[in-house]
């Protein structure tokens, strides 16, 4: 059976989610990695059960509370995000204060709301058609690079973006739509893994950008234009 990355990934986070099931029932107390996981399939199963996202991300906060946790974990895992395929289409799902009884808004330590809360600032602006017959969704935080090969815009100016929209939102594309998005680049370590499969590591890593236009072109992807193509 040929798995796509993000396949491969739904199937690693699923077996993480069951063991955490299975340790609950026995009795035990979950560690970070278990609570995570449990939390973020809870979501993806919602939304596979047809739930809204708002749905979905209640589901998961009500699933584990501080009893069902080892100490301190309540403190570590203070938000989950996980991307869902939803009935709309895909879109990352923030749970915050998912086990609850962690640090308060005026603990010494907390986490406050900062800019990546707010609508951020774009640094490029690019023209995305949709030449699919189907509605075309993306989430705040996906590697614009990589999103649907259906999308016609180009790909070299999205490479390590993302969208300039508030975390968790998404901008959706219709039928034969075109607009205009601005992208922002990812932050944090600015390490890709799963998406489309076409970076799978450090994206400023060198050949990274080169290696990724190369694989996009070789998919399919529209927009993707290697050098000495004619396009």
């Amino acid at each position: 059976m040929r798995l796509t990355p993000t396949e491969r990934d739904r199937l690693l986070l699923f077996g993480a989610a069951e063991l955490a099931r299975a340790r609950r029932a026995r009795g035990l107390r979950l560690n970070v990695p278990e609570a995570t996981a449990l939390i973020a399939d809870t979501v993806c199963e919602a939304a596979r059960d047809g739930k809204r996202l708002a749905e979905a991300v209640e589901a998961a906060r009500s699933v584990l509370g501080p009893a069902d946790v080892l100490p301190g974990v309540a403190d570590v895992v203070t938000e989950v995000h996980v991307e869902a395929v939803f009935d709309d289409g895909s879109r990352l799902a923030v749970v915050s204060d998912p086990i609850g009884g962690g640090l308060g808004e005026d603990a010494p330590g907390a986490l406050l709301p900062g800019p990546e809360h707010a609508d951020p600032e774009a640094v490029v602006r690019i023209t995305v058609t949709n030449t699919a017959t189907v509605p075309v969704s993306v989430t705040s935080h996906f590697h614009f690079f990589e999103a649907n090969p259906r999308l016609d815009f180009v790909r070299e100016a999205a490479y390590g973006m993302r969208l300039a929209v508030p975390a968790g939102s998404s901008v959706r594309f219709g039928p034969g739509e075109s607009a205009e998005v601005g992208l922002v680049p990812i932050g944090g370590e600015r390490i890709a893994i799963g998406f489309a499969g076409l970076v799978d590591g450090a994206l400023d890593a060198p050949g990274a950008r080169e290696e990724a236009l190369r694989r996009a072109a070789a998919c399919g992807y529209l927009g993707a234009v290697t050098e000495g193509d004619p396009r």
